[in-house]
């Protein structure tokens, strides 16, 4: 399995930025259930989850980020999308692109990180 990360960037507080991230690999060519989602880090402090959205379409997000980022995905593609409104300096971190198949092992993937910078 590989997950191809894009679309980080600089932006202005209050602008927006679209994250990409495109899986391939044999176990999309299956019924398992996938969990794809975004994490973040930003410098010095833990990684959190932002968004995770599975096969189905269920989404989660953290609070932090509610009404203002929403995950989607295009199962044909393979690819799950982060679009990010109101940025805010806080949001300013290395984003990186998680899939989760919880009935399969090795259940865990990560793609490479995408920094996300927001200015004020």
């Amino acid at each position: 399995v590989q997950l191809q990360a894009s679309g980080g960037g600089l932006v202005q507080a209050g602008g927006s930025l679209r994250l990409s991230c495109a899986a391939s690999g044999s176990i999309f060519s299956s019924n398992l259930i996938k969990v794809m989602g975004w994490y973040r880090q930003a410098s010095g402090k833990q990684s959190e989850l932002v968004a995770s959205i599975t096969t189905g379409g269920n989404t989660n997000y953290a609070d932090s980020v509610k009404g203002r980022f929403t995950i989607s995905r295009d199962n044909a593609k393979n690819t799950v999308y982060l679009q990010m409104d109101s940025l805010k300096p806080d949001d300013t971190a290395v984003y990186y692109c998680r899939l989760v198949v919880p009935n399969y092992a090795p259940s865990n993937y990560w793609g490479q990180g995408t920094q996300v910078t927001v200015s004020s």
